[in-house]
């Protein structure tokens, strides 16, 4: 399902239905894995994103068990975030995960309309979204990159485009619709 690449050229996957992440070197030759079915430390019930921080840690949305997990470039479980729910901190399938420059760890959460941001040891720093088609509103949020510069940017599923904002959350522009012809 979800793809990250860390600062050597490894490659991380996540393998949805056997439960697990897959780690590759840029070649394509296999190196490890960790995970199975469950939802103990270290266990998934559909992995879906995964991003790299600058250190090598690797983050996974760990979808049906409404959490993201931390682990060392090895597989090795270091923490874990996240419950069922609405609250600050709280998921409803969260989804695409990306780690700004700083380490700040952006979590797209589906169900809830919403993008979270938390430090890289998952404490909770502020949300933005709700349900809708107006701007900074969402209709499943799935996909999330940042740039160089810290902008963060949104699959908005069902609203058929991407929006764009700034660290905080602040909107600044979207674009696409819904169609097939170029840029929709």
């Amino acid at each position: 399902h979800g793809i990250a690449i860390d600062s050597t050229g490894n490659v991380y996957v996540t393998d949805s239905n056997n439960q697990r992440v897959q780690n590759f070197d840029s070649s394509g030759n296999y190196l490890t894995k960790w995970g199975t079915t469950g939802s103990g430390d270290g266990q998934f019930d559909q992995p879906v994103g995964v991003a790299v921080d600058s250190t090598g840690n690797v983050y996974v949305t760990d979808s049906n068990n409404q959490r993201v997990q931390k682990f060392d470039s090895s597989g090795n479980f270091l923490t874990k975030w996240g419950t069922f729910g609405g609250s600050d901190g709280q998921f409803d399938s969260p989804h695409g995960i990306a780690i700004d420059s700083t380490g700040n760890v952006y979590v797209t959460d589906i169900y809830n309309q919403r993008v979270q941001k938390f430090d890289s040891s998952g404490n909770y720093l502020t949300k933005w979204g709700t349900n809708g088609t107006a701007d900074s509103q969402f209709n499943s949020p799935f996909g999330i990159a940042i740039d160089s510069t810290g902008n963060v940017y949104v699959a908005d599923f069902g609203n058929d485009r991407i929006q764009k904002f700034d660290s905080t959350g602040n909107y600044l522009t979207k674009w696409g619709t819904n169609g097939t012809a170029d840029s929709q």
